[in-house]
């Protein structure tokens, strides 16, 4: 018996769990997102209030509306969804990036810190994320075509981090409500696309968790130690 075997097969069942943890939070934010897309829809059909937008300049706000402060309620809920997404990602690419070494028997091309940090790190976000997880599928499926969904994944991922009205968008919620009255279609493709990668990711991640199957299946099964009985 190859000594390996029970921690394989414990890292197997962890990646597991970690991948249902992560495909749960990503439907959660994938819907959080798209409940700020039909929100900022409303916000447009309803129009500029007389009064004018939030922010009436030199530091003077406006009371809100009952459709603003719900639009504040549900964007708080999506910020809230893609911290908790993000947590249970992570958790499951740490996970798996340890079972892919441990079946491949070579370390990780990139350090675990890059698992984090290669998100925030100028211009290795461009790259470093995709390229974690192919490494990844690699070392599960050494010679298989990567799956399209990772590709789907991580363009638009870039197109909804990086467009003026995304993920990486720095303005307030009052701004955001500005923009809904005016230019509404930019908000809803910037959603779009971020529902769109929430959606190839939990494609992504059930492909990648499903790869390690065939290597691990085995360990999972009862090994017997006599042989069965003979029929006469």
């Amino acid at each position: 018996m190859d000594d390996r075997q029970p921690q394989l097969a414990l890292l197997a069942r962890r990646v597991g769990r970690s991948a249902r943890w992560a495909v749960v939070a990503l439907v959660a934010a994938g819907a959080a997102w798209a409940a700020r897309a039909v929100w900022q829809i409303r916000l447009a059909a309803a129009g500029v209030p007389a009064s004018g937008p939030p922010d009436q300049g030199d530091g003077r706000h406006r009371p809100l509306t009952s459709l603003e402060n719900g639009y504040h309620f549900v964007s708080a809920l999506g910020d809230a969804a893609v911290l908790l997404c993000a947590a249970a990602f992570l958790a499951w690419l740490l996970r798996i990036r340890d079972t892919a070494a441990a079946l491949s028997g070579r370390p990780p091309r990139h350090a675990w810190p890059w698992v984090y940090a290669g998100w925030v790190t100028p211009v290795a976000n461009l790259w470093l994320p995709r390229s974690l997880v192919v490494d990844v599928h690699r070392a599960l499926a050494p010679g298989q075509r990567l799956p399209r969904c990772v590709n789907w994944w991580w363009g638009l991922w870039l197109a909804g981090s990086l467009s003026a009205v995304g993920l990486m968008y720095t303005g307030g919620t009052d701004s955001v409500i500005e923009r809904a009255y005016t230019d509404v279609w930019q908000l809803v493709a910037a959603d779009a696309m971020v529902v769109g990668a929430a959606a190839a990711a939990t494609v992504m991640v059930r492909t990648l968790t499903a790869a390690q199957q065939p290597r691990t299946a085995p360990l999972h099964r009862p090994r017997l130690s006599f042989d069965p009985p003979v029929q006469r």
